[in-house]
């Protein structure tokens, strides 16, 4: 069954210039891009993105730095999608994350990682929605699909 994640390249991601390599990183799984925008999150935006963690004491540090300048934010689709992002990203913590995941390669700061991810096909959905209207999401048949998965 398809499900759908959001992938954010947050302001560091985009300010060290790793858009690119992010995105090709994911796109080189196999997984299919439905939706993508480069946008700046405001103060209202993160606290709904962050919802869970607005009673924690690291939350307004990490509401400073989400919103202190563009990100990129994604939207992809296909089969096990959201374990396939997290396993791709790597540990939250950059010192803990697999040699070759995105964060053990361009990171080395807990607050400083690069990506975000959706955790669950739930919170997917609901992500996405925060970030992208539905005509922003595109539904398209890949030529590739039987090269991907059996």
């Amino acid at each position: 069954m398809s499900e759908r994640t959001l992938v954010l390249v947050k302001p560091d991601g985009v300010q060290r210039g790793l858009i690119g390599q992010v995105l090709s990183r994911l796109e080189a799984r196999g997984l299919k891009l439905i939706g993508l925008k480069l946008m700046q999150m405001d103060d209202a935006l993160a606290t709904q993105h962050y919802a869970e963690h607005t009673e924690k004491p690291f939350f307004p540090g990490l509401r400073a730095f989400i919103t202190s300048g563009p990100l990129v934010a994604a939207a992809f689709e296909g089969e096990k999608v959201v374990q396939i992002v997290r396993n791709t990203m790597g540990a939250t913590n950059p010192v803990d994350a697999a040699p070759g995941s995105i964060r053990a390669d361009f990171g080395v700061d807990l607050g400083r990682n690069v990506i975000h991810g959706s955790d669950s096909p739930e919170s997917g959905e609901r992500e996405i929605a925060l970030f992208f209207d539905d005509a922003e999401l595109l539904s398209w048949s890949r030529d590739t699909e039987p090269w991907i998965r059996e």
